[in-house]
């Protein structure tokens, strides 16, 4: 058989999130050896340096468009494509059309749950074009527990629609190499600073993260909150919050850092704070745990699904419970350490490799479950 998927994700230049997640399916795919079973994928352009080399078993098919790419071209062009067995799409949007039996990922909802969070045009594609995709999908993956609960109450489908296949990790994702640059950059101490790292929007609840850290900081005055990540939607009232608060000195905003920046950052952190409302499945805690940092999260969402025991939890509408459980680590060395070592565990359980196959499975079948 032959799937088709589209690969256009991880044909970018820095890899996040869904992108991460499209370039390990498609570099665990390529490795595949199965007769009788190939991959064409499909992009807009020219496959990039980054993506996994061709072969037999494993090819690129470039169908040049700007926009409207999987709404239009792509399906087009598949309307006359008799090879494609099923379509894999691993982010939301399956093209339009299709006669092949259709598979996608969908990795949260947070657009019906925060839609003010995203542009008009962004909103009505994910509103409208996710709606078609998860209706049309034969399958539908969904990345964590939490998000095939939020896809069954959302489109009142039936349980055996939806397939929880959890993202993987891998040490590599922290890059190895290490430089005190980023410290030195940003006149930072080894274990005095806090670490939060994620879009600066309204659903991740860094305000709330912020007035627990004045109120911190009034027995560890030394320490300084880091927050690493791109602006997002209201991000300038998180600025307010902190000019409010007169923490300008101590509130650090990098931006966005490089994988070897951010490895230092998490080494070095005292511990990894994530205060949000809602995650599909989040990622960062994970990317702690393996940089041997402690995790401080919020009990919603995914997030105690994928923390597990490795994580000490907070309500995240209470600033006063997140500051219980920071004096609590800075006063309890065992549950600093055993953070540590459970948090090293914990990510062994999620590999690239075992989300690929199961992933691989539900393609292989397709077509057995379409008959």
């Amino acid at each position: 058989m032959n799937i088709g998927i589209d690969g256009n994700e991880a044909n970018v230049e820095k890899h996040v999130g869904v992108s991460v997640y499209t370039l390990e399916l498609l570099k665990h795919f390529a490795k595949f050896k199965q007769e009788g079973v190939t991959f064409t994928i499909f992009l807009r352009n020219e496959p990039k340096i980054c993506m996994p080399k061709e072969h037999d078993g494993f090819t690129y098919e470039v169908i040049p468009a700007k926009v409207l790419w999987s709404q239009i071209f792509l399906p087009f062009h598949l309307l006359f494509r008799s090879d494609i067995d099923v379509f894999f799409a691993p982010a939301h949007y399956a093209p339009r059309f299709l006669k092949q039996p259709v598979i996608v990922t969908i990795h949260d909802l947070s657009y019906v749950k925060y839609p003010k969070e995203f542009l008009k045009k962004d909103l009505y594609k994910l509103n409208n074009w996710t709606k078609y995709s998860v209706m049309k999908a034969l399958k539908i993956i969904a990345v964590s527990k939490t998000t095939k609960k939020d896809i069954l109450n959302t489109f009142q489908l039936s349980e055996e629609d939806v397939t929880v296949v959890y993202n993987g990790f891998s040490r590599t994702n922290i890059s190895s190499n290490i430089s005190n640059d980023v410290l030195i950059q940003y006149k930072l101490n080894p274990k005095k600073y806090l670490l939060y790292v994620g879009t600066l929007q309204p659903r991740k609840n860094v305000p709330t993260l912020i007035e627990a850290f004045k109120e911190f900081r009034k027995q560890q005055s030394e320490f300084k909150l880091v927050l690493v990540g791109k602006k997002g939607w209201l991000f300038d009232k998180i600025y307010a919050k902190v000019k409010e608060l007169n923490l300008e000195e101590h509130v650090i905003f990098t931006g966005f850092e490089t994988d070897e920046a951010l490895t230092t950052l998490y080494k070095n952190a005292f511990c990894f704070v994530l205060p949000s409302f809602y995650e599909g499945f989040g990622i960062p805690i994970l990317e702690a745990m393996s940089a041997g940092c402690p995790v401080v999260t919020s009990h919603a969402s995914s997030l105690p699904e994928i923390g597990g025991e490795a994580c000490l939890y907070f309500d995240p509408n209470d600033k006063n419970d997140l500051l219980e459980k920071l004096e609590k680590l800075t006063s309890d060395s065992k549950l600093y350490s055993t953070l540590i070592t459970e948090g090293k565990k914990r990510v062994k359980e999620f590999s690239w490799s075992k989300c690929a196959e199961e992933t691989l499975s539900l393609l292989v079948n397709a077509t057995k479950i379409d008959q």
